[in-house]
């Protein structure tokens, strides 16, 4: 029996370059298990802001039923891409590479309102750069230790200054990152157990340079010589999550093509957004006859600093913390990277230290990448859920293992008033080496 050709779908919306895959699309069985788990859904109520939604908007676009119009684009864009839906599929949708192709094509075949493109092309090229980065770095250290920092705030001008008040208000307290400035290479302490790359990041590497000072000890003490490359720059994270797919890609690989000088045995990330897209490079450059077998490659070598910590025993003396403790799963580790039981181990063997399990510690808090500060009002009823649970809690420090969320939860409990401190949990894992509980 001859068979007969299958009937080719017609990508009207979308162009040839990366549009989403038509049959992944197909794989959503369209059971609603995804709808209580999508943040989304939960604050706005609408079926087209839930994944089974907006899977449906982007099938009928393939299909040309629809066009790329304001409507579509806003409920592509109010998408977290949390990736929870991911964790609750049966049918094993993968939702992020749909979205990210979607927002590819937004990018290039729709026109955002002149003042909204200025600000995400600003956001995305500010963070990153690490030029630009260092440079504003500077400018609010001076900001804050002048004192102009404290008179804004106390002074209540943050909320006449729209958007970019929303940005000052994210801000931690900032340190020159030269005095945290890593070497090139931090040698193993004791009998050697291999060599690692660590990603130095954007924001991590500029605003939480003590997190990955922190993470070089840490794994020196464990026996890791440790190799932080000085020609690395950003991976390309927030780039390919906002759609900017071919930015995103140039710097995967300049990624890739730097660390595989470093002949690192792996790549340690310690920030799970950037993390994620780096285990995820196989996918974003699957079609690059140059790459293709490099980024599969890579993206194997890559973990998160407390799931590479968590595959083998640690070494050398802890001290007593006492600290209660709770655990925020970032989005890109619990989901993206189905990573939740490291951060935990890392936490439990630290003497005296008390672990307290946060209710919905994977559901997004709000930050989501640029999101809180392109769609500030559901992304504050996601930090207002999240702080109701971390202060039930009645933990004295929260971990996050993401600079995003870490900003984001900051921020909150300090506007709430709440005496909660936020760190890294390998921060943690650090001070108890060095029995500073001073840095907790």
């Amino acid at each position: 029996m001859v068979s007969q050709p299958t009937e080719k779908i017609v990508l009207r919306a979308f162009d040839q370059l990366d549009p989403p895959d038509p049959e992944l699309v197909l794989d959503c069985i369209h059971c609603g298990f995804c709808l209580p788990t999508c943040p989304t859904y939960l604050v706005l109520g609408n079926e087209m802001d839930s994944p089974r939604g907006r899977l449906y908007l982007i099938r009928s676009a393939s299909e040309g039923k629809i066009d790329l119009s304001d409507s579509f684009a806003r409920h592509m864009d109010l998408c977290l891409l949390c990736r929870a839906c991911e964790t609750a599929c049966p049918s094993g949708v993968q939702f992020g590479f749909l979205m990210e192709a979607a927002r590819g094509q937004l990018k290039r075949r729709y026109q955002y309102p002149p003042v909204e493109r200025w600000f995400r092309d600003l956001l995305l090229h500010t963070f990153t750069d690490l030029g630009r980065l260092r440079a504003l770095t500077r400018l609010l250290c001076v900001y804050q230790r002048s004192g102009l920092q404290r008179l804004i705030r106390g002074w209540g001008l943050l909320r006449r200054l729209g958007r970019l008040g929303r940005m000052e208000a994210l801000l931690p307290d900032l340190h020159d990152p030269r005095v945290s400035e890593l070497p090139e290479i931090t040698p193993a302490k004791g009998q050697r157990r291999g060599r690692v790359g660590l990603l130095l990041g954007c924001v991590q590497q500029f605003f939480f340079a003590h997190a990955n000072a922190a993470t070089a000890r840490v794994l020196s003490e464990n026996g890791y010589d440790v190799i932080a490359p000085r020609d690395q720059g950003c991976c390309g994270s927030l780039l390919i999550h906002e759609g900017e797919r071919e930015r995103g890609k140039a710097l995967a690989r300049r990624t890739i093509d730097c660390f595989e000088q470093a002949n690192a045995d792996h790549v340690v990330v310690n920030a799970a957004g950037c993390g994620s897209a780096m285990k995820e490079y196989w996918e974003l450059l699957h079609t690059d006859p140059t790459y293709a077998a490099r980024a599969k490659a890579f993206s194997q070598k890559v973990r998160d600093v407390s799931e590479f910590l968590a595959e083998a025993p640690l070494r050398g003396a802890l001290q007593r913390l006492s600290l209660t403790v709770t655990c925020h799963d970032a989005c890109h580790l619990a989901h993206g990277q189905r990573v939740r039981e490291a951060p935990r181990a890392i936490l439990k063997a630290i003497p005296g230290l008390r672990l307290v399990e946060l209710q919905e510690s994977d559901f997004c808090c709000g930050s989501a990448g640029i999101y809180n500060l392109l769609h500030p009002e559901p992304a504050q009823q996601l930090l207002d859920r999240k702080l109701e649970r971390i202060k039930a809690t009645g933990a004295d420090l929260v971990v996050s293992g993401n600079p995003g969320c870490t900003l984001q939860i900051q921020k909150g409990l300090r506007e709430r008033g709440l005496a909660i401190r936020v760190m890294h949990p390998i921060e943690l894992l650090d001070a108890s080496y060095r029995g500073d509980s001073r840095k907790t």
